[in-house]
């Protein structure tokens, strides 16, 4: 096996990894969540964000997209919650 086939594996392995845990994050309850809890919550979703984002700018997957919105739109949940309605 060559180098190049390795790191293409390990690459993908990775990306698996990183959906695996957005799919677990997505899924999670985060109704009786302390406050503590949503700020780790948030930052996960920010970290997961960030990760599916270099990954998007290299292959460019529409599936890669769908998931940065559907953690997108969790996460901007959790920040409401964190910081209070904006007043009009």
């Amino acid at each position: 096996m060559s180098i190049h086939s390795m790191n293409i594996t390990k690459n993908k392995i990775i990306i698996m990894e990183i959906l695996q845990e957005a799919e677990v994050f997505e899924k999670a309850k985060m109704s009786n969540m302390s406050n503590s809890d949503r700020v780790t919550a948030s930052r996960e979703a920010k970290r997961l964000v960030l990760a599916i984002n270099l990954i998007y700018m290299k292959t460019k997957e529409v599936t890669l997209m769908e998931v940065m919105k559907r953690l997108t739109i969790k996460k901007r949940k959790i920040d409401i919650r964190l910081k209070g309605r904006p007043n009009s």
